[in-house]
C-alpha cells in the first residue's frame, strides 16, 4: 500500500492554518476595536503645549462620513443629533482621552487623527462640530473640534485628544467630570454657545496659536475695565482657593465675580483691572513666570 507524500501533507496543513487565519483577522476599516485598548499613552517626552490655543469655530457643512444615523457599535445603536439639535447641546459627564496608539490614523469623518491638536470624539453630535469643554473639577475650558466617533465604553460622555486633556490638567487621573457644550457656527459667521449668542472670549486663546489681544479684544471705551482671568469655577470654594494663591504668590489684585450663563452661575477669577491691553498683556506674562498660565484677557462686561 502506498502512502501520501508526508511533506504534501504538511504543506496542505501550513496552508489551512494561514487561511484560517486571516479570515479571523478584523477588517481594516473597523475601527471601533480601537476603543478596547486598556492602556493608551502620550508622547514620550513631555511636549510644550503652552503656546497651543483653542480650536477656532468656523462655519463646516456637516459631511457624509462619520454622520450615519443610526449606525451600530458592539451591538449597541447610536443616533447622530441633527444641527438643529445640536445647537442647544449642554450635557455634563465623564471625559477621556487618546493619544499614542492612535495618533495618525484616520478619525470617523475620514481626517488624520492627530494627537496634539485640540479635538475630540462624541457619540452623538454632527461631524465635524465644535464644542467648549469645561473640567467642572478646576473650572479650565477649552474649545475642541469634534471630527471622531467615541467613546464606547462605560459611562463616558467625550474622548478628548491628548493635547486638549493636558489643558484641562487631566492626563494623570485618566479621567474628569467635564460639561460639553456645542458651539454652533451658522453660514454668516455668527455663533451660539448652547443655543444662546455668543463669541469667543480673549484673543490669547481663541485660536490655534498666540493671537494679538490688542486685534481680538474689543475697545475699552465707555468704560470697559480689562481684566485677566485665570478660571472659571461652578463652584466658589476653588475660586477662592485660587484667588488666594494668586494674591499670595503674586501680589496682584484679584477678584472673584459671579456671573450667571446659559449653562448656570460661574465663579471668574480676574486679575485687574487693567486700563489698557499692553498692560494686561504684562500681567499675563507675569503670572505666567508664576505658573499661572490658563489666562484670557477679557472687558469688564463679560
Amino acid at each position: 500500500m502506498k502512502h501520501p507524500d508526508l511533506r504534501v501533507t504538511a504543506v496542505l496543513a501550513v496552508m489551512a492554518l494561514v487561511l484560517a487565519g486571516c479570515a479571523s483577522k478584523p477588517k481594516e476599516t473597523d475601527h471601533s476595536g480601537r476603543y478596547t485598548i486598556a492602556q493608551d499613552h502620550g508622547p514620550a517626552q513631555d511636549v510644550d503645549i503652552s503656546s497651543l490655543g483653542n480650536a477656532m469655530p468656523r462655519y463646516e457643512v456637516p459631511r457624509s462620513a462619520g454622520n450615519k444615523s443610526p449606525y451600530t457599535v458592539w451591538g449597541k445603536q447610536y443616533r447622530v443629533m441633527p444641527v438643529s439639535d445640536a445647537d442647544g447641546y449642554v450635557q455634563r459627564g465623564i471625559a477621556s482621552w487618546y493619544g499614542k496608539k492612535f495618533h495618525g490614523h484616520k478619525t470617523s469623518n475620514g481626517e488624520v487623527y492627530d494627537m496634539y491638536e485640540m479635538s475630540a470624539a462624541h457619540k452623538s453630535l454632527p461631524l465635524p462640530s465644535y464644542a467648549r469643554v469645561t473640567n467642572l473639577d478646576n473650572g479650565r475650558s477649552v474649545i475642541v473640534r469634534v471630527n471622531d466617533r467615541g467613546p464606547f465604553h462605560g459611562d463616558r460622555l467625550i474622548d478628548l485628544s491628548w493635547a486638549a486633556a493636558k489643558k484641562l490638567d487631566f492626563l494623570g487621573n485618566g479621567t474628569a467630570r467635564v460639561e460639553v457644550a456645542s458651539i454652533t457656527v451658522r453660514e454668516d459667521g455668527s455663533m451660539t454657545l448652547a443655543g444662546q449668542p455668543w463669541t469667543p472670549e480673549g484673543g490669547v486663546n481663541a485660536g490655534v496659536g498666540k493671537t494679538s489681544v490688542a486685534q481680538s479684544e474689543p475697545s475699552t471705551a465707555g468704560g470697559n475695565a480689562l481684566f485677566v482671568q485665570l478660571g472659571s469655577f461652578s463652584q466658589v470654594d476653588p475660586a477662592r482657593q485660587l484667588e488666594h494663591a494668586v494674591r499670595q504668590r503674586t501680589g496682584e489684585s484679584v477678584r472673584v465675580r459671579q456671573i450667571s450663563t446659559a449653562s448656570g452661575e460661574f465663579h471668574r477669577v480676574q486679575v485687574g483691572p487693567f486700563g489698557d491691553h499692553g498692560d494686561a498683556e504684562r500681567a499675563m506674562e507675569r503670572l505666567a513666570s508664576e505658573g499661572f498660565r490658563q489666562a484670557m484677557v477679557l472687558t469688564d462686561r463679560h
